[in-house]
């Protein structure tokens, strides 16, 4: 079907219309759908996984994310505890109605001062409970889901999130500010955990585990309009409301922690930090999160599942 000259957008959105390209433009060599309708659970589909992957199913996304991780306890002022740096590697792959992301992602955990970050924890002093504490890095291998015509599921974690509301079209919250698009996409979730108390009792926040992830994309409109990038670079911010990390073994103390970070999105993994690269390279299983999977396999678990899975509860204190 031809589109006409220009597509109105929803005016209540008050976010612009699409132009048709003019003749004699380069022709695109990996075809999507690029009409800039803001309300087309297709075009949203398309945009969205140029975000998070590569639409040239060859190439590789590569993801960054660092910032203050902060506590926050009931009855005095947050608190930065420590600094969060993260890489990810992931490419797309075809499934029915759009695309699957697999996705590899690690995270490790820097000291924090008013000059930034810096070295590579191995070990934390917890200024809540005055012990020392071994710092367990995040490392995610995968972690995958689906970009379609509709909302995906939440994440299942291994089926402990049994989670599933009704399919809703996959139209996101976009806006345009000037030369630049944004877009929000926030889940909250509230699912058993993994490391229950019983058998977990100093790293186990409780039988329930609440989260909330906060994203916020800052993109060039320019980009996103571009039918030659089968992938968009972006930046923005990450904020994430989480339980105690469980190698803080901080129990069932009242409080959680608090992450606000930047993260980027780009076709080449330079954004990591020397120190998080050296890091990286230096062992063979390390080194794997430079590249992402090359086919999906699964589960796809969070932090705390995997934490289940490859440590043993500390003795008692």
């Amino acid at each position: 079907m031809s589109l006409p000259k220009t597509f109105p957008i929803n005016p209540l959105l008050n976010l612009g219309e699409y132009t048709k390209p003019k003749r004699g433009a380069k022709t695109p060599k990996i075809k999507f759908n690029n009409s800039f309708n803001f309300m087309d659970p297709e075009w949203n589909r398309d945009a969205y996984a140029r975000l998070q992957g590569d639409l040239d199913m060859e190439k590789t996304r590569y993801g960054w994310l660092g910032g203050p991780v902060m506590g926050v306890v009931p009855g005095e002022k947050v608190r930065p505890l420590f600094y969060m740096e993260g890489f990810s590697a992931c490419r797309l792959v075809p499934v029915e109605g759009g695309y699957r992301k697999l996705l590899r992602e690690v995270v490790v955990y820097r000291e924090l001062s008013m000059k930034g970050p810096g070295k590579i924890l191995e070990t934390w002093d917890n200024p809540y409970t005055g012990e020392t504490v071994r710092v367990v890095p995040i490392m995610n291998d995968p972690f995958n889901y689906n970009i379609t015509l509709t909302y995906p599921d939440p994440p299942s974690f291994g089926g402990l999130n049994q989670e599933k509301p009704p399919k809703v079209p996959f139209i996101l919250p976009w806006s345009v500010k000037g030369d630049m698009l944004h877009l929000t996409t926030d889940i909250h979730l509230y699912y058993p955990n993994a490391l229950q108390p019983e058998k977990w009792p100093r790293e186990s926040a409780g039988p329930m585990v609440q989260v909330s992830e906060l994203y916020r994309y800052y993109i060039n409109a320019s980009d996103m309009k571009n039918p030659n990038l089968t992938q968009v670079p972006c930046s923005g911010c990450w904020s994430r409301v989480t339980p105690w990390l469980p190698w803080m073994l901080m129990g069932t103390r009242a409080g959680h922690t608090l992450y606000m970070v930047d993260f980027t999105g780009a076709d080449n993994p330079g954004h990591a930090s020397p120190e998080l690269r050296a890091w990286l390279d230096s062992t063979p299983e390390r080194s794997k999160f430079l590249t992402a999977p090359d086919s999906d396999y699964g589960p796809s678990l969070s932090s705390l599942e995997n934490y289940a899975r490859t440590e043993k509860p500390a003795p008692a204190k």
